[in-house]
């Protein structure tokens, strides 16, 4: 834990339970109380220099820290709406309310963006002179100070509570230290040299925040959508379940995010068809108990049992792999059955195909048959075509 999280956590109750949506929303709270009140400052400040200078960049540069504010708030008040807990109505709770407030935050910012970028230009069209002076470089210095503060102090706090929304608050301050930082450069260089880069400067930050607000949109549209869950918790959901004894592999992983600290997930786990069902549901309700005490993972495992007695179905299964990774690596197989008929034997299994791979489902079927039956004439391939839920597969 830094210095800054240390800090922190002393003043807030159980500051430790991090995993609690009412200290989330703590810990939010306090972050977003700081940055209304900092944001509000800086703007009167960068207000009355840019009023004084009559610099159109150092005035959307104030703008821009008026909505950092309005984002601040908005932000607050969606930890507050995503610490409430499930109901009849959102039974899955209402953690995406942070996502929405993030959002919501991110169109301000383009709105806000789009208006600077039409003042700057107009500025460029009709220039004037600005006027700077040492109280000017006075505002922009400390703001560079507290911007640099902020943007260390919301991201430590947003690592330690894994909050998306207080993680692009840390970029964005980071954005506006770059931003105000570049504002200053042309107000040197406009006095020691003579040459009018105002606007010029404002139309960039005004890019600048636009590109910011761009990106924060696609951050927070992405978990709304349903977005693939990191590589990362993927593989350590697969790991963790083979360090079982009697597992023998997972498939189907589902994982759904419905906020920060609010993830459901389902997935297939397979066990020896021998063994006694008693105990392999056992397993999987120690599973179970383990993801949500120790991962906050709401898991549903279904028992998946395979014959692994059997030597022809090992031998059977041996010759899939082998075909299915002549044929492309990214594929797996899971859930084989065996069928023997009169003239041939139905080989029933279902083949994972990434979305990567360009060919359809009809030619990987037919792909797949023709190279099976190439080495067994009498099998007659049955494929069921399954697409990954999650980033990569097993």
């Amino acid at each position: 834990m830094s210095f800054i999280t240390g800090v922190v956590s002393k003043h807030i109750k159980n500051g430790d339970d991090i995993k609690n949506p009412q200290v989330r929303a703590s810990y939010g709270k306090c972050c977003n109380l700081m940055g209304i009140f900092c944001n509000i400052l800086l703007f009167f400040g960068k207000l009355a220099a840019g009023l004084i200078s009559k610099s159109v960049s150092i005035t959307a540069d104030a703008v821009n820290n008026l909505s950092d504010a309005s984002s601040n708030i908005i932000s607050l008040m969606g930890f507050k709406l995503a610490s409430r807990p499930a109901d009849r109505e959102h039974p899955y709770g209402h953690g995406r309310y942070e996502y929405l407030s993030a959002l919501m935050v991110a169109v301000i910012i383009m709105v806000i963006g789009v208006e600077l970028f039409k003042t700057s230009v107009d500025k460029i069209i009709n220039p004037h002179e600005v006027e700077t002076g040492v109280l000017t470089f006075v505002i922009l210095g400390i703001s560079i100070a507290v911007k640099l503060f902020m943007m260390f102090f919301n991201r430590e706090i947003g690592k330690l509570i894994d909050s998306g929304s207080l993680l692009a608050t840390s970029a964005d301050s980071r954005n506006d230290v770059i931003a105000t930082s570049a504002v200053a450069a042309s107000a040197i260089i406009s006095e020691l040299c003579h040459v009018e880069l105002d606007g010029y400067m404002g139309v960039a930050v005004a890019i600048f925040i636009l590109i910011s607000g761009f990106s924060m949109i696609r951050d927070t549209v992405d978990p709304l959508l349903g977005t693939a869950p990191s590589p990362e918790l993927v593989q350590h959901i697969h790991d963790k379940i083979l360090s079982y004894d009697g597992v023998l592999g997972t498939h189907d992983l589902i994982v759904h995010d419905y906020g920060p600290g609010k993830r459901f997930a389902s997935v297939h786990v397979e066990v020896s068809a021998e063994e006694d069902v008693l105990r392999t549901h056992d397993i999987l309700d120690n599973i179970e108990k383990d993801f949500l005490e120790n991962d906050g993972l709401h898991l549903v495992a279904h028992l998946d049992p395979v014959t692994a007695s059997d030597s022809r179905i090992c031998e059977i299964r041996a010759l899939l792999c082998e075909i299915i990774n002549e044929f492309s690596s990214d594929l797996s197989i899971h859930d084989l059955r065996v069928v023997d008929g009169a003239t041939h034997t139905n080989i029933i299994f279902d083949c994972v195909v990434p979305y990567n791979i360009k060919l359809t489902e009809k030619e990987i079927k037919s792909e797949i048959a023709r190279r099976v039956k190439s080495v067994c004439p009498t099998y007659n391939c049955v494929i069921t075509v399954d697409r990954p839920f999650v980033a990569i597969s097993h």
